[in-house]
């Protein structure tokens, strides 16, 4: 039987995905998140049509966060769908409730890539498969230059995360709704999405398309573009950044060493990332301002000092920088 041409239309974009990412490997048991919403729906139905060609084996794993009183009716909706397709479905209810004050939203993302986790190991599955649009990685880019965020964030969602993959990150949230149409499945709604209470929604729901009204042309399509070529450049600075990382920053007892002079003498961009590198390797989380007041301590004299964040503190010696837990001792000179 011939296929509809909107699924045929997404089957291609994934299939040109997966080749130019190398998403899967044969054999791989890929683990698809299916909430039961278009996007995962058509995501997981996208992946068993090219099951074959794509020598891949599938499971379901679907998370029921238990947030609103019609949760389970989701994963009786995914369970029926992994029957028809002769999928396995493992489904995980969550039995914790986000701490008050805490973003629900962030939350319950933890709370998915958790069972993501647990369920790839108990299956020994190499690949996560995610949802991801190309709608989706429009309002990432757009969130992260709205919060203020470096070239990393701007550069979006990639394809290949570790073993979380995004399949659909060239198919817009249009083909997929049109992709469920013409396979004439009825996906699940989640009453939150269209809440413009949370920042994503407001951008998908009412920022967005008063920019595409305002200029008068689609902006996603343009907005996605621009992270895949920032991801290159990102990509190229990271890979500096690790050489320059190996030249000036040597293991201490209570932390990290960095060569002032040869730090200082380092493009900004490439000496920043060193220093977050640094950071990440003393086990603490970087923040701007840390970056820069390590920064400051190389271009500036011996015998200063500076409180960092996570316990930690800087110390300029005689040719180091030494970050350290405050409770270490001295630092080299």
């Amino acid at each position: 039987m011939a296929r509809p041409p909107a699924l045929q239309r997404v089957l291609g974009k994934v299939a040109a995905t997966c080749r130019e990412h190398e998403l899967f490997l044969p054999g791989d048991l890929v683990l698809v998140g299916v909430s039961g919403g278009p996007d995962s729906v058509c995501l997981l139905h996208g992946l068993h049509a090219l099951r074959r060609l794509l020598r891949i084996r599938l499971a379901v794993v679907h998370v029921d966060h238990g947030l609103r009183p019609d949760s389970g009716a989701d994963a009786v909706y995914v369970r029926r769908l992994g029957a028809r397709l002769k999928v396995p479905v493992l489904v995980h209810r969550v039995t914790e409730r986000p701490s008050r004050g805490e973003s629900v939203e962030a939350w319950a993302r933890a709370q998915r890539y958790r069972a993501f986790e647990e369920a790839r190991r108990e299956l020994d599955a190499r690949r996560v498969a995610l949802a991801h649009t190309l709608d989706d990685q429009a309002e990432t880019v757009l969130l992260a230059l709205l919060s203020g965020k470096g070239l990393e964030a701007v550069a979006g969602m990639r394809p290949v995360a570790g073993p979380y993959v995004r399949p659909l990150l060239e198919v817009t949230r249009e083909e997929v709704e049109a992709c469920c149409r013409a396979l004439r499945l009825r996906p699940r709604e989640d009453p939150s999405n269209r809440d413009p209470r949370f920042l994503r929604n407001a951008l998908r729901l009412r920022g967005i398309p008063a920019l595409e009204r305002a200029l008068r042309r689609p902006v996603r399509e343009p907005i996605a573009q621009t992270a895949a070529l920032l991801r290159e450049d990102a990509d190229e600075l990271a890979r500096r950044a690790l050489e320059a990382f190996e030249d000036v920053v040597e293991e201490a007892p209570a932390g990290v060493d960095l060569d002032a002079v040869r730090l200082a003498g380092l493009p900004k961009a490439i000496a920043g990332r060193v220093v977050r590198l640094a950071l990440l390797r003393c086990g603490a989380a970087w923040t701007r301002e840390d970056v820069e007041a390590v920064l400051d301590l190389a271009r500036g004299r011996p015998g200063r000092r500076r409180d960092l964040s996570h316990g930690l503190r800087a110390e300029r010696g005689k040719e180091y920088v030494s970050i350290l837990s405050r409770a270490s001792p001295e630092g080299r000179g």
